[in-house]
C-alpha cells in the first residue's frame, strides 16, 4: 500500500494535466459553435432556410437556389458543423453542473447532442441537398417534386421532430440544471436558454439581423466557456464552487 500511494502522485500529474486540456479544449467548442452559427444564418441565402414541405416552397426556394449554389454549400457545410460544435458543447457546459443539477445537465446533453445530430442530417436536405436539386440538369417542376418527397420521407420525418424536440428542450433542461447547481450565476443560466433558443430560431435575412438575434448567445457561450477553461486550471479533484455562482 505504501508503495502504491507513493507513486500515485508522480502518476497523477501528467494524468491531471491530459484532464485539463481535454477540459480547455471542450471550452473552446462553445465560441466556436456560436462564431459558426453566426456565419451559417448570416451566409444562407433569404428564403431557403426552411423545411420543404409543399411544391409551393419547392417552387420558391429552387430559384434563389439556382442563383446562389455555392453560397448554399457553404452556409450548409458551417450549419453541420456549428451543430457539431454545440452538441460537443453541451457536454462541456453539462460539466459544470453539480450536486443538484448534475442528473439533469446529463439529460439535457443527451438531449442536446441527439438533437444536434439530428439537425446536421435535416440541414444536409435543407442546405446542400436543395443546392444540388436547383443546379441539377432537370426540369424545375422535377426538382421541386424530389426535394417535397425527400422531405416526407420517414427518414426526414423523424430527424426533423427528434431536431425539433432537442433545440426546444435541451437549452431549457440545462439552463434549469445550472440554475439548481448554482454553479454559475442564475442570470448566466437564464441568458444561455433565452439566447439559444432565440438563435435557433433566426432566419436568413441577412448579416445585420443575424448579428442583432446572435450576440447574446455568442455573450453567453463565451462566457461559459471561461467558467470551464477556469475549472480545468484547479487542482484535480476540486470541485466548482457553486456559492460564488449564487451571490452573483
Amino acid at each position: 500500500m505504501t508503495e502504491i500511494d507513493g507513486a500515485s502522485p508522480g502518476r497523477r500529474k501528467p494524468v491531471d494535466n491530459a484532464v485539463r486540456i481535454r477540459q480547455r479544449m471542450l471550452a473552446v467548442s462553445l465560441p466556436v459553435a456560436a462564431v459558426l452559427y453566426i456565419a451559417a444564418a448570416g451566409l444562407n441565402p433569404k428564403g431557403t432556410d426552411q423545411p420543404i414541405l409543399t411544391m409551393a416552397t419547392a417552387l420558391r426556394v429552387l430559384p434563389i437556389a439556382a442563383r446562389h449554389p455555392g453560397q448554399l454549400y457553404v452556409s450548409g457545410s458551417l450549419t453541420i458543423l456549428a451543430l457539431g460544435a454545440l452538441a460537443v458543447s453541451y457536454g462541456a457546459i453539462a460539466a459544470l453542473a453539480r450536486n443538484r443539477g448534475s442528473a439533469l445537465a446529463t439529460a439535457a446533453a443527451l438531449i442536446g447532442g441527439l438533437g444536434a445530430f439530428c439537425g446536421a442530417a435535416v440541414n444536409v436536405l435543407v442546405g446542400v441537398n436543395l443546392a444540388a436539386a436547383a443546379t441539377a440538369r432537370m426540369p424545375q417542376g422535377t426538382a421541386a417534386r424530389f426535394l417535397v418527397t425527400t422531405f416526407h420521407s420517414g427518414f426526414a420525418t423523424a430527424f426533423l421532430y427528434a431536431y425539433f424536440i432537442g433545440i426546444v428542450a435541451a437549452p431549457v433542461l440545462m439552463g434549469i440544471a445550472l440554475w439548481r447547481s448554482g454553479s454559475v450565476p442564475r442570470w448566466l443560466a437564464v441568458l444561455f436558454t433565452v439566447s439559444l433558443e432565440v438563435a435557433q430560431q433566426v432566419q436568413s435575412k441577412g448579416i445585420a439581423v443575424v448579428l442583432l438575434y446572435t450576440l447574446a448567445f455568442a455573450v453567453a457561450m463565451t462566457l461559459l466557456a471561461a467558467r470551464i477553461w477556469q475549472a480545468a486550471a484547479r487542482p484535480a479533484g476540486r470541485d466548482l464552487e457553486p456559492a460564488l455562482a449564487a451571490q452573483l
